[in-house]
């Protein structure tokens, strides 16, 4: 191929021995600021090698002079965000619950902290718009189980809700009418009939006002309106948590329905916790915070939303 470079007549530059198809290419020298940046690349590369983290051995890379490590500087990223949110948790922290709204301040730091940790703990079962799906109560409403001020709200949060190791966990049980023989089929339909009727979405049905007297009442009042020390949701409004068809309310009549809730006092800090209520209660369904105080520190409750939160 030596033999075939020849010097361009055009250009007077050398070429480098290919031909195609009477097309040559001219052996032009690179651009000398370019040849200079790739040498000061490889200076460049060797200096990062013995200062930073680079070469991989067969249990660990190597460490480099500098002592850097990106898991460290994350840590100190880290270290450095919680000392400066700890001035504004302490604040949480000693600021009685129901009197957190009174600083708006307080109050936007406490729905932002409670709002991130609903994001890593709550989304996976009411979504992350806490709207909740079948089984999965909606937050944002104004729908609650067991009350929905501030207070309540975070007894819910630390107890859960049926939670068998948890000592003050909310808890009830609807029978199963039709599973367990209570109720014949033709009278659970009677019974499902007269829910519907009694949230406006059916006709009148005689015979299951009767059976809802005599087996329902006791749990969602005379009236279908709920009571909140059993948990019994209002069934006149509409709101349906396992779905408001003929055919959904005939499945829950006859096997009941179970709904659970973590005790999230075993697994989040009070703080959190806290933030958490303060979070939910902002929604749109929270309700007020006027309540007498000794009655809700003797009695806690917590919350829930036409269902459990």
């Amino acid at each position: 191929m030596a033999d075939k470079k020849r010097i361009d007549e055009a250009t007077g530059v050398q070429t480098v021995g290919h031909e195609w198809d009477g097309i040559e290419e001219l052996d032009n020298p690179m651009p000398r600021w370019w040849v200079w940046t790739f040498y000061l690349t490889i200076v460049w590369s060797i200096g990062y090698v013995i200062a930073y983290p680079a070469i991989p051995m067969l249990s660990k890379g190597t460490e480099g002079v500098l002592g850097w490590t990106s898991r460290g500087q994350l840590a100190k990223d880290v270290e450095a965000g919680e000392a400066a949110r700890a001035a504004d948790l302490a604040a949480i922290d000693r600021t009685p619950l129901d009197q957190i709204a009174a600083d708006p301040a307080l109050l936007q730091k406490a729905v932002a902290g409670g709002n991130a940790a609903f994001k890593v703990n709550c989304v996976q079962c009411h979504g992350a718009g806490a709207a909740g799906s079948k089984g999965y109560p909606n937050l944002n409403d104004d729908d609650w189980l067991w009350g929905g001020n501030v207070h309540e709200i975070e007894y819910t949060l630390v107890h859960g809700i049926r939670q068998p190791d948890a000592d003050e966990t909310r808890f009830s049980q609807m029978p199963a009418f039709g599973r367990d023989g209570i109720l014949t089929p033709a009278q659970v339909a009677q019974v499902s009939d007269h829910v519907l009727a009694i949230a406006g979405e059916g006709a009148a049905s005689p015979q299951g006002a009767e059976l809802f007297a005599n087996n329902c009442a006791i749990c969602h009042g005379p009236d279908g309106k709920g009571m909140r020390e059993f948990g019994a949701p209002d069934l006149t409004d509409a709101i349906w948590l396992y779905g408001g068809s003929k055919d959904e309310i005939v499945q829950t009549v006859t096997n009941a329905r179970y709904g659970v809730m973590p005790a999230w006092g075993e697994r989040l800090d009070p703080v959190t916790i806290k933030m958490l209520a303060v979070y939910v209660h902002s929604l749109g369904g929270g309700e007020d915070f006027v309540q007498d105080i000794a009655q809700a520190d003797a009695v806690p409750a917590e919350e829930g939303s036409d269902d459990q939160p």
